[in-house]
């Protein structure tokens, strides 16, 4: 079935990064639960950001349990919208709901998520550069983790080339990135 932008029902606002606003959605005919997340193109000169058609094909190519999908792209005059599956909450979130007590046998099994997702992106020639606690979307009932927000994510080839030192937010920066490594792996 293809499927468009207008077939969702925005419900609630989840969250806002530096490249677009994220909301949870309903598809109007199935009831089916997706995130949206809208990357706007206004005042963008070439079109299409290179940043968001990195992220819209690593995706396409990481299928993964511990990865979030991606289902569908939408392109508007004004929008890029990607059509997410919908996960309950980021682990950030989720620890301040439960008063930051997260029970051993979870923590045992969201690191092992965590690296299971991380191993299968590193097969791939992918550097995810941005994992935080709040890019780590989490389905506790399930008690499913995934990797999210691909945003800063790089291919990456042998030899290793130099990449930006810009990547994460400073807190959760790799010890070499901060010592001014030249290049990271």
């Amino acid at each position: 079935m293809k499927r468009s932008y207008s077939d969702y029902e925005k419900l609630e606002r989840l969250g806002e990064g530096t490249f677009g606003v994220v909301h949870k959605a309903r598809h109007r005919e199935t009831g089916e639960v997706v995130a949206l997340k809208k990357m706007r193109l206004e005042g963008e000169e070439d079109g299409v950001p290179a940043t968001a058609l990195r992220e819209i094909a690593i995706l396409r190519e990481l299928k993964h349990r511990n990865v979030i999908e991606l289902q569908h792209v939408f392109h508007t005059e004004k929008a890029l919208h990607l059509c997410f599956e919908y996960c309950d909450s980021d682990l950030k979130q989720y620890m301040r709901s439960i008063g930051n007590k997260l029970p051993a046998a979870a923590v045992q099994s969201y690191c092992w998520q965590l690296l299971n997702g991380i191993s299968w992106c590193h097969s791939h020639r992918i550097f995810h550069r941005d994992l935080k606690p709040q890019n780590l979307l989490v389905q506790p009932a399930k008690g499913l983790l995934k990797l999210g927000d691909f945003g800063l994510t790089r291919a990456f080839s042998l030899p290793l080339r130099t990449y930006t030192h810009e990547v994460v937010t400073l807190w959760y920066r790799a010890p070499e990135i901060l010592l001014g490594a030249k290049e990271y792996a």
